[in-house]
């Protein structure tokens, strides 16, 4: 039984939570495999709306092992609220049930601060981060000062570690003009918690490959989404790490080989927070009622951040070029209800860029700023959808939208999304 890699489309925000959640259902093992408590994951089971940052949607599953990766960085502090938040609401969070990389590394109160100051730097040239301390956590991953999880099992070296890098993280701080941290106190509350994390850490590739070579099922849950990867996004505007499916191999550590299928999630039109190139990107009355008024948990504002989420139509270049990036084999499309009511729908099938046509995405931010959407116009629907679970209950318009998407990404359509409940789902097969 070989594993899955879940894959976002577009700029994140996609709604691989509740994908991660269905497909959990036929795993014995969820495993996150790039970002922190950046991600933003929303699944809704009854009347409970579980909003996850770290934890793996399977969590919910009694039958599955949660997995936090080496490729991951960590909030020893928002862990923990983030387990006994979810602990408050009925689900065990047992050293059982999630098991977190010994060398993941750490997000400490120095890459928060760290992260607020660049950003406060950056002015007008901000990219939108979440101020999470990602960046800087992985700044000090590829710059070799980082700290580990493993670390945390040597308590006093640990706790000397993370003292000396408030203590670095300070002189940048004043030289930015921005207030130091207290090193003695920050480090104390994150002993705290490092102390109630040691049961949940262990080699994480170890036994996920004894799970593979024992015949489990894995999947392994991205943040994040293929526009924002460090290498493969609009840089700058990215995250510093690979939410693509290479990024599923190196941020958990086994082999292409156990991989038979690479699941992309794309929403039914375009969103994305923060800053960046956004070629379908509506102003407006349209890209309002995209967005929805933020009274639902379902409108489109950060899970995260709470920031609205600029909206726009559907991108298939960005679509063709995620498909290529990580070799997709099944496409599920999310919040096709969200559709219902409009006239006309349009789908970029490609771009007018200096005034040459392309169907590629550029390589460049400039090209990529300058390209101006080429659009094919398909017919609305005005039906209620949220009750449909049959392909052939949904209206013709619809269909025949969610077919073109397909036929345009080149990858065949496993499931669609018509609401936010667990159970809004209509599948295609297999």
């Amino acid at each position: 039984m070989p594993a899955t890699v879940l894959v976002g489309a577009q700029w994140g925000d996609e709604g691989k939570g509740r994908v991660a959640d269905w497909l959990a259902a036929e795993s014995n093992v969820v495993a996150r495999f790039a970002g922190g408590d950046n991600a933003g994951h929303t699944v809704v089971v009854g009347d409970k709306i579980f909003k996850l940052h770290l934890i793996p949607s399977g969590i919910l599953h009694p039958q599955v092992t949660c997995v936090l990766g080496n490729g991951m960085v960590i909030n020893v502090i928002n862990l923990m609220k983030e387990i006994d938040q979810i602990e408050g609401m009925g689900v065990s969070v047992t050293p059982e049930r999630l098991i977190v990389s010994s060398r993941a590394h750490l997000i400490t109160p120095a890459h928060i601060a760290l992260d607020a100051a660049a950003e406060k730097a950056r002015g007008s040239g901000a990219i939108g981060t979440t101020l999470r301390g990602i960046g800087p956590a992985y700044m000090d991953k590829t710059g070799r000062r980082g700290i580990r999880a493993g670390q945390i099992a040597d308590m006093e070296a640990f706790g000397d570690a993370l003292f000396e890098m408030m203590e670095r993280a300070n002189v940048q701080l004043v030289a930015q003009g921005q207030p130091p941290l207290d090193p003695k106190a920050a480090t104390a509350e994150y002993l705290a918690a490092a102390v109630r994390l040691q049961p949940y850490i262990r080699d994480t590739s170890a036994y996920l490959n004894e799970r593979l070579k024992a015949g489990g099922r894995v999947l392994c849950e991205g943040a994040q989404g293929t526009l924002l990867d460090i290498d493969h996004g609009d840089y700058p505007y990215v995250t510093s790490s690979s939410p693509t499916a290479g990024g599923a191999l190196i941020g958990l550590g086994f082999g292409p080989r156990h991989v038979d299928r690479v699941v992309g999630v794309a929403k039914a039109f375009s969103t994305r927070v923060g800053a960046g190139p956004m070629p379908t990107e509506l102003q407006g009355a349209l890209g309002d009622r995209l967005r929805g008024t933020g009274e639902n948990f379902w409108d489109e504002f950060g899970t995260t951040t709470g920031r609205p989420r600029r909206c726009g139509w559907l991108d298939a270049v960005v679509l063709r070029y995620a498909a290529q990036v990580s070799g997709f084999t099944d496409l599920v499309v999310t919040k096709l209800d969200v559709l219902s009511g409009f006239d006309e729908l349009k789908i970029a099938v490609g771009y007018e860029v200096n005034g040459k046509h392309v169907t590629t995405l550029p390589t460049t931010l400039r090209e990529l700023e300058q390209a101006q959407p080429v659009y094919e116009i398909m017919t609305g629907w005005k039906e209620d959808i949220t009750a449909v679970r049959q392909p052939g209950d949904l209206p013709t318009a619809a269909l025949d939208y969610v077919r073109r998407v397909s036929e345009l990404c080149e990858v065949p359509l496993r499931s669609v999304s018509v609401g936010p409940e667990r159970d809004q789902l209509v599948h295609f097969g297999n």
